[in-house]
């Protein structure tokens, strides 16, 4: 009761949103990023019925974001000052990504069919800047902001790979979502880019416990070991039944065309739990602890009304989007 009646469980509550918003924008802005970022691989009509996959959705899908910037500069100042003072430039690479998007994805409307194409590369190159730069601010985040060569590089390597795990989310989308040779070739993008989220998580799973002796201590020593094997059993079965499932599709009347999609979110969710895991009750690794950087309880009970009005109006807004605009998508068309 005393934790309740003192408001020391407010920092906590802030940091679960925080989570939450993360995972939602990492799934939904995540597809339609990835779904960006393989465009450069399709013809020009298959550019089209991708575009429109992801029309509906993808200004909101971006809202999530915003959320989640917004919880940690108000509910966590100090926090986002480090973090931000440390990923300064992935952070403006991002938003010119973010930019580059935004114009291409309207221009390409209205552009000259010569043009189309350019505008239609900006996009993919736009959707690639904004996945791996934010690979690389996973990938900081989680040495603890170290510098140098080592640092540089594994943080690089882990963008790639995180613009791969974006790249299999939209492909898993597509699947979902077209019919015929585009949903067949997304099918085989999907495999390819399984191995690139693989290649993330076995990255970001070994460089953790390497570089910090507590996360090592968390995942690696008795009886931690045994109990929490749990969760890194649970991602490879996820991996190798997303593998199977994509050898066996396209099925006949398109069955379980939703399966790809549904074990990439449980992989991304998974994946979510285990970094929590590893560096709770820090927000910023080995610095800054949850409790530590939260603002005033006062504050923070006057932020979370606002949140607890917000929140469920953009989960519904989002329900209410996908309800109905589901279904397989059509050829684009502008009147």
């Amino acid at each position: 009761m005393e934790l309740f009646a003192n408001g020391a469980w407010l920092p906590l509550a802030f940091a679960a949103l925080l989570a939450l918003a993360v995972f939602i924008y990492a799934v939904l802005d995540g597809y339609d990023i990835g779904v960006g970022l393989l465009m450069k691989f399709a013809t020009p009509e298959e550019r089209d019925v991708m575009i429109s996959s992801i029309g509906p959705f993808w200004d909101a899908n971006e809202t999530w974001l915003v959320l989640a910037v917004g919880l940690l500069l108000i509910a966590f100042p100090e926090a986002n000052g480090i973090v931000l003072t440390n990923l300064y430039l992935p952070t403006a690479i991002m938003l010119i990504g973010l930019t580059l998007r935004g114009v291409s994805f309207d221009f390409r409307a209205k552009a000259k069919v010569a043009h189309k194409a350019m505008w239609d590369t900006i996009f993919s190159g736009g959707s690639f800047l904004m996945a791996a730069s934010q690979g690389y601010m996973l990938a900081s985040y989680v040495l603890g902001f170290a510098h140098g060569i080592y640092a540089k590089l594994f943080c690089i390597a882990v963008g790639l790979c995180v613009a791969a795990a974006y790249g299999l989310i939209g492909a898993s989308w597509l699947i979902m979502k077209t019919e015929g040779d585009l949903q067949k070739k997304a099918v085989a993008w999907a495999r390819l880019c399984l191995y690139g989220t693989t290649a993330a998580i076995l990255l970001v799973s070994i460089g953790t416990p390497l570089v910090s002796p507590r996360v090592y201590d968390r995942w690696l020593v008795e009886p931690a070991l045994y109990i929490m094997a749990v969760l890194p059993v649970t991602v490879a079965v996820l991996i190798g039944l997303t593998f199977y499932i994509l050898n066996r599709l396209p099925k006949p009347k398109d069955k379980g065309c939703w399966k790809p999609f549904a074990l990439t979110v449980g992989i991304y969710l998974m994946c979510l739990i285990g970094l929590a895991y590893s560096f709770f009750p820090y927000i910023v690794p080995g610095r800054l602890k949850i409790v530590e950087s939260a603002s005033a309880p006062e504050s923070l009970m006057v932020i979370l009304i606002g949140a607890l009005i917000v929140l469920p109006f953009m989960i519904g807004y989002t329900i209410f989007a996908y309800k109905i605009f589901h279904g397989k998508t059509s050829e684009l068309t502008y009147n």
